[in-house]
């Protein structure tokens, strides 16, 4: 399951690409910003393939994972604007400065009303890149489709670290658009045989099957289930719900199997939940980002922070000393890492630059005169 073009650790955005005349100086073309449209991220996927991108998500990051050094990256804990009119939402920031290489700053916006009010994704975002010596905007590029990628792959590696790994039965509550990359994700990694869902939206439930047939998963049944069979059933079960804030959790904490492993995607805001406490309680629980997931993830659930188990990084750096996880319950509190969209935005420059793929564009004024910001315009 390897990918065309096979790099295992994030890299530096590249100084030149096809296309650039190096031998030019100049201010203008120095501050070129190499932009990805959407057609350009589409013709990537086409000429890789899903599988094989997927595959390659969980193995760039399942590395950046295990080199990851807190010293030598700084992830803050993502910040910004949240606010219920006129609909629900929030806009974020989820910034990383990797000295003194890259400085990434994803930005993205939550409103679990678009599907319904304006035909739009829940989740949109933006990723761009910066050159820290600098702070040239060195790229740009969607991010919506690039967080729902890196969302699954990062479920995928917590669970072939703490789910057991002859899991067969999948449940999913809450079956909108993160939950088919989170069954594409776990398929890549387990022999998934048989696949539960259950949406609070029947259509949104029911129109899963379609949804996913790109995908050639005609192996695994996928059905519809109750919370109750789901939670009874599964192996591995992934929640990424909207569920309003103070309205979770999801579901009851009534008989999971004893090795239950639980993706905990949803939470997102403070007071917004999806496990049920006396679960986590019973649980080891691995954060992706403890101090993120105390804020808003389902780890604000806890009264005491020592009920936190390890975050994702430190169980893939030690993972014969977590192996025992494998057969007990289980929780990944999983609020979204800046280490991981930096990942997935490094793959698809890598991409771009092996396709000729993208538009340098001239973001940021030029000015002739350092000193004199209107010497662009002027001609001072």
């Amino acid at each position: 399951m390897t990918s065309s073009l096979s790099i295992q650790s994030p890299i530096a955005f590249p100084q030149t690409s096809p296309g650039l005349p190096v031998a030019v100086n100049s201010t203008a073309v120095r501050l070129k910003t190499w932009v990805l449209a959407v057609d350009d991220i589409r013709k990537i996927v086409a000429h890789v393939g899903l599988d094989e991108l997927m595959d390659e998500m969980i193995a760039r990051l399942s590395e950046a994972f295990s080199q990851f050094d807190p010293a030598d990256t700084v992830v803050p804990v993502r910040t910004g604007f949240n606010y219920e009119h006129p609909h629900v939402g929030l806009v974020e920031w989820m910034p990383l400065f990797q000295k003194y290489r890259q400085i990434v700053v994803k930005a993205v916006g939550y409103h679990p009303h678009n599907p319904q009010v304006h035909d739009l994704p829940t989740v949109l975002s933006t990723l761009s890149a910066y050159d820290p010596t600098s702070g040239h905007l060195t790229a740009l590029m969607d991010g919506t489709f690039l967080t729902a990628l890196r969302t699954g792959a990062a479920s995928a590696i917590a669970s072939k670290h703490l789910a057991n790994p002859q899991s067969k039965t999948l449940g999913l509550i809450g079956a909108g658009a993160q939950a088919v990359t989170q069954l594409h994700a776990l398929s890549r990694c387990f022999e998934l045989k048989e696949v539960l869902v259950f949406d609070s939206d029947v259509q949104v439930a029911k129109s899963f099957v379609e949804r996913v047939m790109g995908l050639h998963l005609q192996d695994i049944e996928i059905r519809q289930a109750s919370l109750a069979e789901i939670v009874a059933e599964a192996d591995i079960l992934c929640t990424a719900t909207s569920v309003e804030v103070g309205e979770g959790p999801v579901f009851t904490d009534a008989g999971p199997k004893p090795w239950l492993h639980v993706n905990a995607v949803g939470a997102d805001f403070p007071g917004k939940v999806e496990i049920p406490l006396s679960l986590l309680d019973r649980s080891f629980v691995c954060p992706d980002f403890r101090a993120q997931a105390i804020a808003e993830g389902e780890c604000q659930q806890f009264a005491e922070q020592a009920s936190i188990g390890p975050e994702l990084f430190e169980v893939i750096k030690q993972p014969t000393r977590y192996v025992n996880q494998q057969r007990q319950l289980s929780v990944f509190d999983s609020t979204g890492f800046a280490l991981e969209d930096q990942v997935a935005m490094n793959m698809m420059l890598d991409y771009a630059k092996a396709l000729d793929l993208g538009s340098w564009v001239s973001l940021e004024s030029a000015a002739a005169d350092v000193k004199n910001p209107y010497s662009f315009v002027v001609g001072g």
